[in-house]
């Protein structure tokens, strides 16, 4: 694994804080369909991405392809760029919780 990949994935590693079946039994709630940017469908990106990253968690590391280290990376920038948009007071029950959960991240975690 060369040190690019490496590093990807432990920033991965890092930035999700939720495992496939945290984010699985979350991605059901009506909470979690509720937010985000949705592209013409019905399904929004973050919620589209977070089914991608329980595929991504239930796999073995040999089996991530150029495509996986690609959304993993988008994941870390998504992550990122989020928390440092934290809103001012609880963030229990708010939209931007919820849409950084879709992307694996429990910021209350």
């Amino acid at each position: 694994m060369s040190d690019d990949r490496r590093a990807v994935a432990a920033e991965f590693g890092e930035a999700v804080n939720m495992t496939a079946g945290e984010l699985e039994r979350w991605l059901a709630t009506d909470e979690s369909q509720s937010v985000g940017q949705k592209d013409g469908g019905g399904e929004s990106v973050g919620h589209e991405s977070g089914r991608r990253i329980i595929t991504l968690l239930r796999k073995n590391k040999g089996e991530w392809t150029d495509d996986d280290y690609e959304h993993m990376n988008k994941v870390v920038g998504y992550i990122h760029r989020h928390l440092a948009q934290r809103p001012s007071g609880d963030v229990t029950s708010s939209r931007w919780r919820y849409s950084l959960m879709n992307w694996g991240h429990d910021p209350l975690k």
